[in-house]
């Protein structure tokens, strides 16, 4: 299994509209062996051990509490909504969701490798954008000093939370 590194936001994707845009958007990947469905990579995204713990604290802290059943329903395209979320767009191999602040947006994506191979793999992606605070209606251009303060933890722990679903799918 390869290591999760950042990467282009892919073109033509849910989550291009906000690299292509105002504000901050990122993305990461890794390559993992045989076929991994969208649903099976965001089932075992929001139910690995990490994210259970950013779950817990939602709950705790956001009065936001959700299940393993919730994040199935999710990873199933049966929820229009899953703790501080709500599905902004989904398809068959993207999952767009946007918080309940409505400025940050959280984007999985599972994919299939074109070309054939003797042994195939798919490239999990998980992406983040965050859109910048109006001011008197106009987007402010710059993100603020807590942004700017936070977001070398939020790489780290995109990396952290990409990789825990890699093992994760791996396993299944």
């Amino acid at each position: 299994m390869s290591e999760v590194q950042p990467c282009e936001v892919p073109l033509g994707t849910l989550l291009r509209r906000y690299k292509d845009g105002t504000g901050f958007a990122d993305c990461y990947a890794v390559a993992v062996p045989g076929a991994v469905t969208q649903e099976a990579f965001v089932e075992a995204f929001y139910t690995s051990p990490l994210f259970k713990v950013e779950r817990t604290i939602l709950r705790f802290a956001a009065s936001r509490p959700a299940t393993d059943s919730d994040a199935k329903e999710l990873a199933a395209g049966k929820a229009a909504a899953f703790s501080a979320w709500s599905v902004e767009s989904q398809s068959t191999s993207e999952l767009l969701l946007a918080d309940f602040t409505g400025r940050t947006r959280s984007w999985l994506s599972a994919v299939a490798a074109s070309s054939p191979n003797p042994s195939p793999y798919t490239t999990l992606y998980f992406g983040s954008a965050v859109l910048p605070r109006k001011r008197h209606g106009v987007p402010d251009p710059g993100m603020g000093w807590l942004f700017q303060a936070l977001v070398g933890f939020h790489r780290l722990y995109s990396r952290m939370l990409l990789s825990a679903a890699s093992k994760r799918v791996g396993k299944a």
